[in-house]
Formats: structure tokens, C-alpha cells, sequence
């Protein structure tokens, strides 16, 4: 099968996720996600869950997290997942690198 060999390294891939102590997703949100994408975020999610620590930005929201996610039902799951043992910190504010710019162009 075509896909074969690309099957197998995701699957080498999600299994050095799994056992990783520290697992960084950064920008959720920033691209549009698929209802199957959603899902595969999901299982990651879960698959982690109480096993992984996990490091996820964004720029959206928890209120946005259903329509990012496709999915009232997955987003609350997620999110339980997500939120459980947690510190979530809200950054607010000016981006660091437009509030500098004119230093980084020059």
C-alpha cells in the first residue's frame, strides 16, 4: 500500500510522543483544524493525559475551543484534559515582537 511506510513513521512517531516526559504543542488554533485532525487531537490528548507533561499555546480562547475543535463534545473533553492538574496562564498585552520591531529591523 502507497501509504504504508508514511503510517509507520506516524505510528514511531505518536509512540516516541507517548513516552516522552514533555510534550510541546505551540500555536493550536493559528491554522484552521479538520474534523479528523480534531479527532487525532483528541486521542493525542488523551493518550498523554496523567503520563505526559504538556506545554500548549494558543492564541484562541477556551470559549473558542469548540468551534477550533469542530466539536462541542471533543473540545469539552479536551479541555477537562487540558485543565486537570494544570497551570494555565493568560497572556494579554502588546506582542513582544511588534512592541520591538523597530529594534529587530535595524
Amino acid at each position: 500500500m502507497k501509504t504504508e511506510p508514511t503510517a509507520s513513521r506516524s505510528r514511531q512517531s505518536i509512540k516516541r510522543i507517548k513516552i516522552s516526559d514533555l510534550v510541546i504543542i505551540d500555536e493550536i488554533g493559528f491554522m484552521p483544524i479538520s474534523r479528523q485532525e480534531a479527532n487525532l487531537f483528541f486521542q493525542l490528548v488523551s493518550s498523554c493525559y496523567e503520563r505526559t507533561s504538556l506545554i500548549i499555546t494558543s492564541n484562541k480562547g477556551f470559549e473558542d475551543w469548540a468551534e477550533l475543535l469542530g466539536d462541542v463534545v471533543i473540545a469539552t473533553a479536551v479541555l477537562d484534559r487540558i485543565a486537570h492538574h494544570s497551570e494555565i496562564f493568560n497572556m494579554t498585552g502588546d506582542s513582544y515582537r511588534l512592541k520591538h520591531r523597530d529594534t529587530i529591523l535595524k
